[in-house]
């Protein structure tokens, strides 16, 4: 397990920034997601977890007339892409392990294939599907996920919680 708590990915500069786009609400429910996806999958809670809360760390605000155009952000989205360099940069700085970085940052990279011409739905690894199915299970249509209201500091002690409880796994399953 890392010594880089969800609580210290969120707390950064970085990613205050861009979860406020995305919704901080949505990157939040999407950690406790993946967090129960990955540990009945059997994988790492904390690399689902971290690549969950930074999942769409990549947003561009597509506005038009004040309202999110979502037929703009849906022809023109990258934000996988711009996520993954990111989330990764970011993780790195923190003092991430690199190659746990480098998991992140795929699964951060690969949760969706909306700005792909094909399907990566029989190549992803059980990382990445945990990530794009806890996306899945968050969503909403026209992307009203992204404006579900939580306050930085209910966050905060969500993503505590969280970090207690993928701190309580790994002292319950050392070979993890």
């Amino acid at each position: 397990m890392s010594v880089v708590t969800l609580v210290d990915v969120f707390k950064h500069r970085i990613t205050q920034k861009y979860l406020r786009r995305s919704g901080i609400h949505h990157a939040v429910t999407v950690a406790q997601h993946a967090f129960k996806l990955a540990v009945a999958a059997g994988i790492s809670p904390d690399l689902a977890a971290k690549s969950a809360l930074l999942h769409d760390i990549g947003h561009y605000e597509w506005y038009k007339d004040g309202k999110w155009d979502y037929e703009e952000y849906r022809k023109h989205d990258i934000h996988a892409i711009k996520g993954a360099e990111r989330a990764h940069k970011l993780l790195i700085r923190l003092g991430e392990d690199r190659l746990a970085a480098k998991e992140v940052s795929l699964a951060v990279l690969l949760h969706t294939d909306s700005y792909l011409p094909f399907s990566l739905t029989t190549l992803r690894t059980p990382l990445q599907k945990v990530v794009e199915e806890a996306d899945r299970m968050d969503e909403q249509p026209h992307g009203l996920h992204h404006y579900n209201n939580m306050s930085p500091s209910e966050a905060v002690r969500l993503l505590h919680q969280l970090d207690m409880k993928i701190s309580d796994y790994y002292e319950n399953n050392p070979k993890v």
